[in-house]
This record gives C-alpha cells, sequence and structure tokens, in this order.
C-alpha cells in the first residue's frame, strides 16, 4: 500500500532553466503541423514530456524535471495545442491520432525507446501510448492520474462544486441557466463557434475553472497562466471535444489492458488533494497494476509544481538515471 509522503525542508528543486539545442514543426496530416524541441544532452538518455488538457500545450519549465547532462529531453505540443498549428483544430483530433504523432516524432527523433514523463491529461496519453507500444518505453513517470472515465468527466464538470462551489458557481454561471443540465455541450457549442468573440470568453471561463482547482493553495500566477488566450483556446476546446467523445477509447480501456504495463519500471506520484483528478483514478490503476511504484503526497493538489509533487517527480527521473 502507498503510504502519504510529507513535504520537508530537503524537498528537491526543479533544474535550472535551459535553452533547446534543436527545435521544429514535424507535418503531420494536413493540416496539422507539431511543434517539437529538444535541450539537454544530444546523447542522454531520450525523455519525453506530455503536456496535460488534452490542448494545454507545454512550456520553458517543463524542460527542468530533468538533468540536462543525463537527458536527452524531448518536449512537444499536441496536435492543436501550443504552438502547434492550427491551435485549437478540432479535425482529426482523436487519442490514436495523438498515439500516432508520438511514434512519428519518435522515429523522426531516431530514438528507439524513451522514458514517457505525464501528468494529468499526460498520464491518459502515456498510459494509452504504453499499452499501445509497451516496448518503445524504457520507463514511466506518471502524476495526476486521469482515466477519463465518464466518471471523472462528470466530477470535473459538477462534482467540484463540493470543494470549490464559488468557483463552479463562476464556470455554471458563464452558461444561461436553461442550458446548466448539461454544461459540456453548452461550453462545447460556444467553444466550437467560429468568432472569437464567442469562443474566446468561453475558453477562458472554462480554463480559469480547471486553474482554480489545480492547487492545494490559490496560486494567481497560474491562473493567470491558464487565462491566456494560447492555452485557454488550445486547453478549453480541446477538452470539451475529448470528454465529448469520451477521449475516442471504449470506457474503462485503460484499466481493462493495464496488463500490458506491468513489465515497465514506473512511478505514480498523486496529490491527496487533487480535486481536478481525485486521488481514487490513481488508487484504481495502482490495484489494476501494483508493479508501479505509488506515492501519494500528502500535502498537494493537482499542480505538478505543487512542492511536493514536483520534488517527488524529480525524485523519480533521478532515481532512474541508476537504471539506465
Amino acid at each position: 500500500m502507498p503510504q502519504d509522503k510529507h513535504s520537508h525542508p530537503d524537498l528537491l528543486p526543479l533544474f535550472p532553466p535551459i535553452e533547446p539545442f534543436a527545435s521544429g514543426m514535424l507535418d503531420l496530416d494536413a493540416p496539422h503541423r507539431m511543434y517539437f524541441e529538444q535541450s539537454g544532452n544530444s546523447r542522454g538518455v531520450p525523455v519525453v514530456f506530455l503536456h496535460g488538457g488534452p490542448g494545454a500545450g507545454a512550456s520553458a519549465v517543463h524542460r527542468q524535471f530533468f538533468d540536462p547532462a543525463f537527458y536527452r529531453i524531448v518536449i512537444y505540443d499536441q496536435r492543436g495545442a501550443g504552438r502547434s498549428t492550427p491551435l485549437g483544430c478540432l479535425e482529426k483530433n482523436t487519442t490514436e491520432h495523438l498515439i500516432a504523432d508520438l511514434e512519428r516524432l519518435r522515429a523522426h527523433l531516431g530514438i528507439e525507446a524513451w522514458m514517457i514523463f505525464g501528468g494529468s491529461w499526460g498520464s491518459t496519453l502515456a498510459l494509452a501510448y504504453a499499452e499501445h507500444h509497451p516496448e518503445r518505453c524504457r520507463a514511466l513517470v506518471l502524476r495526476g492520474i486521469f482515466l477519463c472515465r465518464r466518471s471523472e468527466i462528470d466530477w470535473f464538470l459538477y462534482g467540484l462544486r463540493a470543494i470549490f462551489p464559488e468557483t463552479w458557481r463562476a464556470f455554471a454561471g458563464y452558461i444561461p441557466e436553461a442550458e446548466r443540465a448539461d454544461l459540456l455541450t453548452a461550453y462545447h457549442t460556444r467553444l466550437t463557434d467560429p468568432d472569437p468573440a464567442v469562443h474566446m470568453p468561453a475558453a477562458r471561463s472554462w480554463s480559469v475553472y480547471e486553474g482554480s482547482c489545480s492547487t492545494l493553495l490559490p496560486n494567481p500566477a497560474l491562473v493567470a497562466d491558464f487565462a491566456s488566450d494560447r492555452v485557454a483556446l488550445g486547453l478549453a476546446r480541446i477538452e470539451a471535444h475529448y470528454f465529448r467523445h469520451d477521449i475516442f477509447l471504449p470506457e474503462n480501456f485503460l484499466l481493462d489492458h493495464a496488463a500490458r504495463l506491468r513489465p515497465i519500471p514506473s512511478v505514480i506520484v498523486q496529490g491527496r488533494y487533487d480535486i481536478v483528478c481525485p486521488a481514487v483514478s490513481a488508487d484504481d490503476l495502482h490495484r489494476a497494476w501494483p508493479e508501479a511504484d505509488y506515492t501519494i503526497v500528502s500535502d498537494a493538489g493537482h499542480s505538478a509544481f505543487e512542492p511536493g509533487i514536483r520534488s517527488r517527480l524529480v525524485a523519480a527521473t533521478e532515481a532512474f538515471k541508476q537504471r539506465f
């Protein structure tokens, strides 16, 4: 059984900021082009960072979970997200496409197998990729487990009001009262409207809701980042798209195929007070996959940058250096 780990004064910091040694755009099936970059050691052990959302995009700080002297750090923006183009594009945007994009990127970079690092939706995609291509995964480091089951989507849309009632009121209150019984459809309709005057305010409302519930203590800087146009549009539109389609996988697919993960050395880090992706999902995953090293951080919410979660993630990437 996992034990709750408390934060201590000896928390591990992120590694110092670094710049990429290479970056580019990878052509996918039209109209998509995917941004990617590499930093750290060009001859190092390859690790790929899977950002959240879906649709949130990656950022420079994500390079800092890895020792740049040891790892060849691959960061990219999933189709429709971040610096990939077109931003917020839902055409040909499914979990199957995202798994194929990862394989295309791996082959493009000449990587035989890599470590996969992902949190929130990044954990969902990491699990889906690893279950499809276990032979390509040297290790998994997962955080804030999201299995994208109907119960988890309903919790995000309605359950959060039990913990963040004022935040949920603003989220639901953006939608006219007559449509609030189906918030997902109401938001999806607005988010997919071609008029920025319609889709951008809806995107900001959705994204600020998620950002506001992502940390144990209020974090205005994080919320402001979620409110920025690039993050809000990609995150809200693509999340609503994936939620409406149950992530384009059969219900419970990720748990039903967890046996494929068993040979892969893996670490799961979960915040006890993760309200966006509650710990029950990580617990369900660990019961289906007991071989994974599972830690609950007792004084943390959802964000990878919660001090205790950040420290455990860095500790995991450091520990794997001894195994490669």
